[in-house]
């Protein structure tokens, strides 16, 4: 079917309909010059994240800077065309390959603008009194970076960090050595945090639970182990002794938390240190020993490792339920509210 492919760009878009039966996050093709580093993620966007609220494709959330932003595109909008065809239908016919699996749908709905770079996409868009507004999109590259953000509120605060890398790990656990030592309780916000590195996960998870607390482990092909993480005394990379954090934690989940990020929720639940609110995590954790290079500077990863919970729950394609489901309804997002943030604000501080 390879032969087939005309241009780079049909071969590559062939290779990643190879793999999308799958369902496997971690396994994915990269044409040459797509693939940075999983620090700094390079993906396509047009500027508007999408998510399926009971049965309308709605705005989430658009970036700064985009053309759907200077084009009035608000979060809570509903997408009704794309290119002249309804959305819904759309969507439905490129799910129709695929199982009923709530991340192939998700998948499907993150691709959904997916086409060459430089042409434009007509889009028409409404808001929740019936307006449209049509713009035109375009596709760009943009670069997710690691970052790392801290709220106080009160006695409380807030910890919101996309990914896991040595130096949010540094960052984190000096902090709550620091300003963070006398809060009350925390608030780990990990609703778009797609996983990162399994060494930082491993620093960050010992300021919150005893040196030597099992994180799981990861076997092969073959049933064996080849990793099993535990929490420890000091930073990997630092001279830093990690301070055990003891106050109340509350973790925001959703289906974007993925990978190294439900392997942290799993184990801080497990030991009964962290409440879960929010949505259902992606049960992405399927694990990826090197990266195979294509003969024309392409990549592929493969996934080849598995991972179960210290207390042997197997995570891939079930994720972690929260203690309390609190998932936005369509006002949430036009009014700017977030009912799960609120809800953990409730539990830290009962009334």
């Amino acid at each position: 079917a390879a032969e087939t492919a005309r241009t780079q760009d049909e071969f590559y878009a062939l290779l990643r309909r190879l793999v999308a039966p799958l369902h496997d996050a971690h396994t994915r093709v990269y044409a040459p010059g797509e693939y940075a580093d999983w620090q700094h993620t390079r993906y396509l966007t047009v500027g508007v994240s999408l998510r399926e609220l009971a049965g309308a494709l709605v705005v989430v959330r658009v970036e700064r800077g985009s053309a759907a932003q200077r084009a009035g595109v608000r979060a809570g909008d509903e997408l009704l065309s794309v290119d002249g065809e309804p959305a819904a239908p759309l969507f439905a016919r490129r799910n129709a390959d695929s199982t009923p699996d709530r991340n192939a749908r998700r998948e499907t709905l993150a691709h959904l603008f997916d086409g060459p770079l430089d042409k434009p996409i007509t889009t028409v868009f409404a808001d929740e009194r019936g307006r449209t507004k049509t713009t035109q999109l375009r596709r760009a590259w943009q670069e997710r970076a690691p970052v790392l953000h801290i709220h106080h509120a009160g006695a409380y605060a807030v910890v919101n960090f996309n990914t896991f890398t040595q130096e949010i790990a540094l960052q984190l656990t000096r902090a709550l050595r620091t300003d963070l030592h006398n809060a009350r309780g925390l608030i780990l916000d990990l609703r778009d945090n797609g996983g990162g590195d399994a060494e930082a996960m491993t620093d960050i998870a010992s300021a919150f639970l005893p040196t030597g607390t099992s994180l799981g482990r990861f076997t092969d092909r073959a049933g064996q182990i080849t990793s099993a993480p535990q929490t420890r005394a000091a930073l990997l990379l630092a001279a830093d002794e990690v301070a055990n954090f003891r106050a109340p934690v509350v973790l925001l989940t959703s289906s974007r938390t993925a990978s190294a990020a439900e392997v942290f929720a799993a184990a801080l639940h497990e030991r009964g240190r962290a409440t879960l609110v929010g949505e259902q995590t992606c049960g992405c954790v399927l694990g990826i020993r090197r990266r195979h290079t294509l003969p024309d500077g392409g990549a592929l990863d493969l996934s080849e490792l598995d991972y179960c919970t210290a207390n042997g729950t197997r995570l891939e394609g079930a994720g972690l339920t929260p203690d309390e489901t609190v998932a936005p309804l369509r006002a949430d997002l036009t009014a700017g509210r977030d009912p799960a943030l609120t809800r953990a604000d409730q539990i830290l501080k009962p009334r």
